[in-house]
């Protein structure tokens, strides 16, 4: 036997992998006991806010958070504030003027402050982006703890467009400071709706 097979079989006689047991994926994730007070601290930690409201005063609330907007893009059925109908548009970039998008949001993930947005009744994906403030609106049940639920949620069969969004747009790669309404929304405000 040759010094490399005498090598070789000492690597091969004290390399031995022992079968173990792969770990559960039960219960994988954290939870929380109160899911919209840690939705709430984690996208106020990024620049946007989240209230609970009744379906009634949808409109009320918006209008007290945006007084002074004027051309409202909206797609909640519960709101009746829409006067710019964004799916009436060819060009996406007729959306430039929209001061307030008002749109509805899939489920809202409470350990990072994100929203899926995947709402086929949304023509331009760019409505999320172009409005100068966003609201997003979503049913108080639809908060869930972790991504991982997300994962278990999030339906790939009908291909499309979806997003995960949390809060409005920033950015805080110049001098590490954190700016808000750099390239999107300026401001941004999930509101939970409770019937």
């Amino acid at each position: 036997m040759t010094s490399k097979e005498k090598i070789l079989q000492k690597i091969k006689d004290n390399n031995v992998v022992v079968d173990v047991e792969l770990p559960s994926y039960e219960n994988f994730g954290i939870t929380f006991e109160n899911k919209f007070e840690r939705f709430s601290t984690m996208i106020e930690s990024v620049g946007g806010k989240a209230l609970v409201v009744d379906k009634k005063d949808l409109d009320k609330t918006i209008l007290e958070l945006y007084k002074d907007e004027k051309n409202i893009a909206s797609n909640v059925e519960d709101c009746s504030l829409g006067n710019f109908d964004a799916n009436a548009q060819d060009d996406a970039h007729k959306l430039r003027d929209i001061d307030l998008a008002i749109v509805k949001g899939n489920f809202a993930v409470a350990e990072n402050g994100a929203i899926l947005m995947k709402n086929p009744d949304n023509k331009h994906r760019s409505l999320y982006f172009i409005a100068q403030n966003i609201v997003i609106v979503i049913d108080e049940k639809d908060i869930i703890n972790n991504m991982h639920e997300a994962y278990e949620k999030i339906n790939f069969e009908n291909a499309g467009y979806g997003v995960f969004i949390s809060g409005p747009s920033k950015t805080a790669d110049i001098e590490q400071s954190l700016v808000i309404g750099a390239h999107g929304p300026k401001s941004g405000y999930v509101i939970f709706t409770k019937s």
